[in-house]
């Protein structure tokens, strides 16, 4: 029987379940998406319903976010002007987007193919909307809003930026299912301004990124995790190159069509490059941060989606080169990814069940009480 007082209840459960929950579902639909491609005979069961969790999840948070904006609209209107939170809200997109991308990758199994196109599609259109309205407005707030010094600088300030390069990414499956001519061609094209929008405003930010790493010393360590958003934009853009040239016969004159065949392996190869650098210089600050005392937070949901597409770049690059060794770094990837994923899971469903990571910010200890002495001399002091 449900009582007056339950949904109050609920309500207060979710006043401090902030955009970066959505992490979640970006980081269990990667797992599905990238399984998918890998030269290794993965059951296609398995991969459907880690897919088909995502789809729950995304819809679970979907509700949850908007009980939130409905009863605690004080808690939004300050995780917008928080400049460590409004980055999140590209993480609304990217969540959107992998889902709805899943659903032609591997949820087609399940609901069909007409159903996963039409998923696809409003998915898409939704997070791709998202996406361009956080590239904008949350640089815009951190600009005239916010305040912020350049030793606060964290790879958590791409994440708006890289929403538009999901899209890139996997907009162009959409393109054989639509009409063909200008509808095909148009949509292509889309994805390459979009993935220009990405890595230029990327270009800008992540250099203020790593002169804060020089200059100012490791990150704190709960978002030390977050070093590893770097490989996002680095995987993801690698994976829309050879997305492009895969679909682009068909829907743009041959001469651009091998244009980006070209342009996958030219711009896949050198940034697949720096992001193994970077994986390897994330992956020795997280040791260090962990042999310093570092527990688990949700940054560490920062260890799956952008593994993940670092796995997706080396199979586009496996597919457009035939080199084996591509093959074998996006198989030792998505072991790093699926141990991630489980690692991240497994503490966040126990820090549910305790009530820990929904609850609020522990206030900060009252100051000590003055103690006071006698002096030899009588005097108290």
């Amino acid at each position: 029987m449900v009582t007056a007082a339950q949904p109050l209840l609920r309500a207060r459960a979710v006043r401090h379940l902030g955009p970066n929950w959505y992490a979640c579902v970006m980081g269990t639909a990667i797992v599905a998406t990238a399984g998918a491609a890998l030269p290794l005979p993965l059951p296609r069961t398995a991969l459907t319903a880690v897919w088909a969790l995502s789809l729950a999840l995304l819809l679970a948070l979907l509700a949850a976010r908007a009980l939130h904006w409905a009863h605690h609209r004080d808690q939004a209107r300050a995780h917008l002007l928080d400049p460590a939170t409004a980055p999140f809200y590209g993480c609304l997109s990217m969540a959107l987007l992998a889902v709805g991308g899943g659903a032609l990758t591997v949820g087609r199994d399940w609901i069909g193919t007409r159903a996963a196109v039409t998923l696809d599609i409003v998915l898409f259109g939704a997070g791709t909307a998202v996406g361009l309205a956080a590239a904008v407005a949350v640089p815009y707030l951190m600009a005239v809003r916010h305040r912020v010094d350049p030793g606060e600088a964290t790879p958590v300030w791409l994440l708006p930026l890289v929403a538009p390069m999901v899209s890139a990414a996997l907009g162009p499956q959409l393109v054989p299912h639509l009409p063909a001519g200008q509808a095909r061609e148009t949509l292509l094209l889309a994805c390459v301004a979009m993935f220009g929008l990405s890595l230029l405003a990327t270009l800008l930010m992540l250099p203020l990124v790593f002169a804060r790493l020089i200059t100012a010393g490791p990150l704190p360590l709960a978002l030390t995790p977050t070093l590893f958003l770097v490989l996002g934009p680095l995987g993801q853009s690698t994976t829309a190159v050879g997305q492009f040239a895969q679909y682009a016969p068909g829907a743009v004159p041959a001469p651009y069509a091998e244009g980006f065949d070209i342009l996958a392996v030219l711009y896949g190869v050198p940034v697949m490059g720096f992001a193994l650098l970077w994986l390897v210089l994330a992956t020795a600050h997280v040791v260090r941060a962990r042999r310093r005392g570092m527990g688990f937070a949700m940054t560490w949901w920062a260890f799956t989606f952008p593994v993940g597409t670092c796995v997706t770049g080396a199979e586009s690059l496996a597919r457009h080169t035939g080199l084996a060794v591509y093959d074998a770094l996006a198989v030792a990837l998505y072991a790093l990814l699926v141990g991630a994923w489980l690692t991240a899971a497994a503490h966040t469903a126990r820090g549910l069940v305790s009530g820990a990571l929904l609850a609020g910010p522990r206030p900060a200890p009252a100051a000590p009480r003055p103690v006071t002495g006698r002096t030899r001399s009588g005097a108290v002091r």
